[in-house]
């Protein structure tokens, strides 16, 4: 990641939410901007209630009889059952989907680096193939002490902790569009990873603002959780 501060004028490429989070300090990463802070209160308000953008952050996937396999020989740690997540702890979070289907979320401490790299691997054969959730999904990502109280509002599944603990992962409807909703630790902070079709980019982080308003929620950027 290059550790560089970047402004609205600057060319390089943002999220789809740009317009609404142009207020935000931009960090410069290798194919992005990222949110780097909005206050100086970032990390308070983030181990309240938090929401950030992690969609410039690198992410892959891969499906296939020998997926599994394959992850594990690029030292990934593959969870037992679908709808379960791992994270290593350099920061990359790996998501078992179904018995075929794996995606890796990108660490903030390299912006996903890590995972453009494992991605260059050449694949085992015809059982197993990349998938391209960096083009067609958006990551949102909820921290705090409320993340439940906010998707009680929008989710059907029950997210307190004794029923969604970390390493839950839930394939549902949030907002009534379909999402992933990954509950893993970003620094020591408990998180819930919203992954979702990137035409409801903006529709949903609107509607996660509105849920926070009971909790004083808000935006944060990623120097929030230490980077």
């Amino acid at each position: 990641m290059t550790d560089t501060m970047v402004t609205p004028g600057d060319t390089l490429a943002r999220s789809g939410l740009y317009r609404k989070i142009a207020d935000a300090e931009f960090l410069s990463t290798p194919e992005s901007a990222i949110a780097a802070s909005y206050s100086a209160d970032d990390s308070e308000q983030a181990r309240n209630c938090g929401l950030c953008d992690l969609t410039p952050v690198i992410r892959t996937g891969w499906r296939g009889k020998t997926a599994a396999e394959h992850l594990q020989s690029l030292g990934y740690p593959v969870p037992e059952n679908p709808n379960q997540a791992l994270t290593k702890d350099s920061g990359e979070t790996l998501v078992r989907l179904s018995r075929t289907e794996f995606w890796v979320l990108g660490s903030l401490q390299d912006m996903g680096t890590a995972v453009t790299e494992a991605a260059r691997q050449p694949s085992p054969g015809s059982d197993c193939y990349p998938l391209f959730c960096q083009d067609s999904h958006a990551w949102l990502m909820l921290s705090g002490d409320h993340c439940a109280g906010v998707m009680a509002k929008l989710c059907g599944v029950d997210m307190r902790a004794q029923s969604f603990p970390p390493g839950s992962v839930a394939q549902t409807s949030v907002a009534r569009i379909n999402a992933i909703v990954v509950h893993h630790q970003v620094a020591g902070t408990d998180v819930f990873s919203l992954l979702f079709d990137a035409g409801y980019h903006a529709y949903l982080w609107d509607v996660l603002q509105d849920a926070m308003a009971e909790f004083s929620g808000a935006p944060v950027g990623v120097r929030a959780f230490g980077i």
